[in-house]
């Protein structure tokens, strides 16, 4: 089968032919159609963000297609059953193998394109907002990088559940486009200093409980002493830099809670749970169209390195798909 390689002595993308999927017991075989694009792409492809052992070196973390072939001891799926899954490597391929409880169905009115792009970043804004932040209605929520990728996940689904969102972009071009998303308050950090915003949340009764985080740098201290009492600020990326001067004081006072959170460093067991709540509680929100999956941009598998360039440049808005099939 083709899949894009990452050249470990250039960092480069190769279109090539890779051994096909090996099924083992409780797995599926998955003909890609789509391949959605996380930043942890990027990260594997500079050498920072390794795949788990016993997945591809390719990479690709979550897909849709059809089901082609079931392991034996597999009761959940058939074959030809329209699917999406989580993976832990191997996306970019026309072709993955995946346990069965890393697949979940499409939800009903869903493309492939679109259907792709939720396992990683929509149980990524799952696994934040309600496992790791306790989300509870009512509450702020500051979405740091509202034109990315999570935000797109993050943003609908924290309104969807009666959050007030705040985010924040780089200039008043993307102010315009993640209007859709309806977020509270959109914050252009070109002419806003977002901690001065925070210090005037606080003061007007409406204190941020809870960030998601993937910026950090400087401005993170700074921040941090305008949230909310018993606020949880979530840190799952550093892309602005890795130090920033903290107030301990304020931390203990405030009793806030700075919390580092990896969905890859879940265990198949918690992933697989994390899953099956997703289509639990917000399967019917996509069908509903009251949670809306954001693509931005589609490209054929062999220009994955186009793909990647468009990340890099922090030009998209919503999510960037490899058409596989």
């Amino acid at each position: 089968m083709k899949a894009i390689v990452i050249n470990k002595n250039d960092q480069t993308l190769s279109y090539k032919d890779v051994p096909n999927p090996i099924l083992r017991d409780g797995e599926v075989l998955i003909e890609v159609h789509a391949s959605a694009l996380n930043r942890a792409d990027l990260l594997q492809r500079e050498g920072n963000y390794p795949p788990p052992p016993g997945c591809p070196e390719w990479p690709g973390l979550e897909v849709a297609g059809v089901i082609k072939e079931i392991a034996p001891n597999v009761k959940k799926w058939k074959v030809g059953d329209r699917v999406c899954a989580l993976l832990g490597g191997g996306g970019y391929a026309e072709y993955v193998s995946v346990t069965e409880d890393m697949v979940l169905p499409i939800p009903n009115g869903l493309s492939f394109v679109e259907a792709s792009a939720i396992p990683e970043v929509y149980m990524t804004a799952y696994l934040n907002l309600f496992h790791v932040g306790n989300a509870k209605k009512g509450e702020t929520l500051l979405m740091n990088a509202g034109a990315s990728g999570l935000a797109s996940a993050v943003i609908p689904m924290a309104k969807a559940f009666g959050l007030r969102v705040i985010t924040t972009v780089l200039g008043q071009e993307k102010v315009k486009e993640v209007a859709y998303l309806n977020a509270d308050r959109v914050v252009d950090t070109t002419s806003e200093d977002i901690a001065m915003v925070l210090k005037e949340e606080e003061q007007n009764g409406t204190p941020v409980n809870i960030a998601i985080d993937c910026l950090a740098g400087e401005k993170l201290g700074e921040c941090l002493k305008y949230v909310a009492r018993g606020c949880r600020w979530i840190q799952i990326a550093s892309l602005a830099g890795d130090i920033s001067s903290v107030d301990f004081r304020n931390i203990f006072v405030k009793n806030i809670r700075i919390i580092g959170s990896t969905l890859r460093s879940k265990t198949p067991a918690e992933k697989g749970q994390l899953l099956s709540e997703l289509v639990k509680k917000t399967w019917s929100k996509f069908e509903s169209g009251e949670i809306k999956v954001k693509i931005y941009k589609t490209f054929p598998l062999e220009q994955a390195d186009d793909a990647h360039q468009v990340l890099y440049r922090g030009e998209n808005v919503g999510k960037v798909v490899l058409i596989v099939k």
